[in-house]
């Protein structure tokens, strides 16, 4: 597992499609956070979400 201050190419590419999900929350999520999820195991994708609108379930349950 990386340390807290390094991260690999898969992490930052992981965390750049959690935030791209998370834009799809943008107008429907107030007073909650936009919030994208990305479910890596062993180095694959397993699931992906992102908190539609205030009062539905967070990104990582969908």
């Amino acid at each position: 597992m990386p340390s807290a201050n390094r991260f690999s190419a898969a992490d930052h590419a992981h965390m750049a499609r959690a935030l791209q999900l998370a834009a799809r929350g943008h107008f429907t999520t107030s007073p909650n956070p936009r919030v994208g999820c990305v479910i890596v195991r062993d180095g694959r994708v397993v699931g992906e979400g992102w908190h539609a609108r205030a009062g539905t379930p967070h990104a990582e349950i969908h």
